[in-house]
Formats: structure tokens, sequence, C-alpha cells
């Protein structure tokens, strides 16, 4: 029985590798073309989801989020001017004396959770009280209807940024993510959550309208205009309330922080882009406090393109340059040795010929960096250092259609 048994194994074993080869040498002569270059296996790719529509994911993704959106209250106690008559006031525009008055005043507005430590992003104006004023009772509503108590952490008015923090709530919702607000297209969904006029977790849809731009906001009481730089613009609907709520794309990122719109137009509304948002809240947790300025070179001189009429008045005859039409006191260009009439030819090299292009760069250089300006004045051409200072927030533009670096 052994004696029978062991060739059948041996030629059964012999005949598996044999045809084990034979396979292997036909699939190499018959499937080549499916493999990748110098035979290598082709690379595996996912299948693309099908019957997934953009409602579906705008939907998914507010789903996902809006547990970390969450709304902030808080109580302003500050002073008021009312008149001794209003009546005359009301009817007849006559500005009589006033009286200095105490009140109360509840506010409320946006964020959404940064960290897990329970810091919250919202706008600065959410929680900074107007001038005089002093906040109380600040408290975070989260989208299960906890009210937890809240500080403010910081501040920076120029950028409108701030962080709040509520400690030690064990049912804190994960972080939102935040996008690379420089890889934005034109047109793609842009979805802003919040609480506009306190209705909880109100969800509206637009797309990215426009980026780098520049808004001009009146401070409390007429005090100043703050300029606001490198918005992003959508057409998501903002309104009162929606500040500080975070604008999310279609995946759920945050690419933007909601901050205001404009009164002159509908369907304009603006947002701090998320890649701002990365470099200043880090900087406010480990800065605490109000800052004023906005993290952005100031030179303190106004800027006007060259026209006939300029050019006749300060006897400049040359091709190129901008003009310098205000020098602020005190600034670093008045430290500089600047003066109205003085042409800037040159700013680090580069010719400049548009004065918003010459604002923009100076713009963009941070506090305490020096620029090298080549310069005409009164016929002689020289070169001036200026070593720049942060801007300050609240800084007004003389003149409207100037630009003031």
């Amino acid at each position: 029985m052994k004696n029978r048994v062991m060739p059948t194994l041996i030629v059964g074993l012999v005949g598996a590798i044999l045809g084990s080869f034979l396979m292997m040498l036909y699939a190499s002569t018959h499937f080549s073309n499916v493999a990748g270059p110098n035979h290598t296996p082709p690379a595996v790719v996912a299948a693309p989801l099908t019957g997934v529509s953009d409602q579906d994911r705008i939907v998914s993704a507010v789903k996902r989020t809006k547990a970390s959106v969450v709304a902030i209250t808080e109580t302003i106690n500050g002073q008021q001017v009312v008149p001794v008559d209003p009546f005359l006031q009301q009817f007849f525009g006559q500005q009589g004396p006033g009286i200095v008055q105490r009140y109360k005043g509840r506010a409320s507005g946006s964020g959404f959770v940064f960290d897990t430590q329970g810091d919250i992003v919202t706008n600065a104006h959410v929680v900074n009280p107007p001038t005089g004023g002093q906040i109380s009772n600040l408290t975070v509503i989260f989208a299960n209807g906890d009210h937890v108590p809240a500080k403010v952490i910081g501040v920076n008015i120029g950028q409108d940024l701030a962080v709040i923090r509520v400690d030690n709530y064990k049912k804190l919702p994960p972080p939102l993510q935040l996008a690379d607000s420089d890889k934005l297209e034109q047109g793609q969904w842009a979805i802003a959550i919040g609480e506009p006029y306190e209705l909880q977790q109100t969800v509206t849809l637009g797309v990215v309208s426009a980026f780098h731009r520049d808004e001009q906001v009146q401070g409390e009481g007429g005090r100043g205009l703050y300029d606001f730089k490198d918005l992003l613009q959508t057409s998501a609907p903002i309104n009162p309330g929606n500040s500080g709520g975070p604008l999310i794309d279609i995946d759920g990122q945050v690419i933007g922080v909601n901050q205001l719109t404009n009164e002159a137009a509908q369907g304009i509304g603006f947002a701090i882009p998320s890649n701002t948002v990365k470099t200043a809240i880090p900087d406010l947790l480990k800065n605490p406090g109000v800052h004023q300025g906005t993290g952005t070179g100031f030179a303190g001189i106004s800027l006007a393109n060259l026209n006939a009429q300029l050019r006749n008045e300060i006897g400049y005859t040359g091709k190129d340059g901008v003009a310098v039409v205000q020098v602020l006191s005190g600034t670093p260009a008045d430290t500089a040795g600047l003066s109205p009439g003085d042409v800037i030819l040159e700013a680090d090299g580069k010719p400049y010929t548009s004065a918003a292009d010459l604002s923009k760069y100076i713009g963009s250089k941070k506090p305490g960096t020096t620029i090298r300006l080549s310069v005409w004045s009164q016929g002689v051409k020289k070169f001036v250092p200026i070593k720049l200072e942060e801007r300050p927030a609240g800084q007004a533009n003389p003149q409207p259609q100037q630009q003031q670096p």
C-alpha cells in the first residue's frame, strides 16, 4: 500500500509545481499591459463616489460641524449721553446739553471651538465693549443648550479676532479644522453658521466671491476708521449675530471667520481668512490681553498717484513714482525725513507707479522691518531707510481716495 501511495504523491507534487510555473509564464506574457512601468503592479485608485450631490455634502458638513459652533452672550456696562430735552433733538435736530447716564445692554455673537483646552475663537468686536464700557456675564451657549461661563483671553482689535475660554467643560465638542485659505477658488461653496439675531444654529449658503478685500469700518463713537485688510468676500448672508462664527467649505473645514456685511449692497459679506486665524490666535494665546495693532507694517504716509496737476504742484517731471501727499507727525516716515511733495521711486529696489500697490507692499511687511526707499525730493534723489511700526487699529485715513500705509 505504501509503495502505491508514495509515487502518486510525488507525481501530484511535480504536477502542481509545473502547473504553477506555466501559469506564471502565461500571466507574464498575456497580462503585461495591465502592469505599470517596468512591469510593476498597477496603482490602487479609489473609485469615485457616486450618487453624492453637493447638497448631500453641504448637509453632511453642517451636521459634522454645528456642535462645535457656539453662541456668545454678555452684558455691557457703559455710559451714554442722554439729551436734556429729547423732543427738541428728535424733531428739530438741536444739539442741546446732555446728561451722562450709566446703562446696561445685552450683546451676542458667535464663535467656534478652536482647541481641546476650551478656547473659543470669535471676533474682537463681539467681546470688546465700546469706549468706557466693561463686559460681564460672558457666557458660551453650546448646541446642546449648556450655558458655560467664559473669560476673555486675548483680543486683537486690528485683526478683529479674539479668544475666550471655558474652563473644565467636560462635554467640549471637538475643535474645527482650519483649511488653507490660500488654496480657495472663486466660486466654491461657502457655508456660514452662527446665531444671527440670536436665532440659534442658523445656516446660510453662498460662494467664495473674491479675495484680498480691504474694508473700512467706523470705530465706536465715530472715532477713526478701522482698516481691515486682506478679507475674504462671500455671498453667504452674514447678519448681526453671525459675527465670529465659522465660514466653512463643503468638507466642513473653516475657511474664514464671519466678520461683517456691506450695508450698501446685498450679497456682499466678509470673513477673516483661515490662514490669518492660524497665525493670530496662537499669538494671542502666547500674549494674552488687548492688542490695538494689526500686525502689519506702518510708515505714516498718505500716497497718491501722479497726475498732471500733482506733477505741476511739486515740480516733478520724471516718468514713474508715487507722490507723498501727507506725513503724519511722529511716525516712522516723519522720523526718516520724508515730506509732502516727495516722490517715492522705488521700495527695496522695485519701482512703483501705483499708490495702492506701494501701500499694499508696505502693509505686507512685519512691524520692525526696515524698508529702503529711493526718493526724489525737491530735485534731489536720495535713499531713505524707514523702520516700520505696527499700524494702529484705529488709524484714520485723512482722505478716502488716497492710500495710507
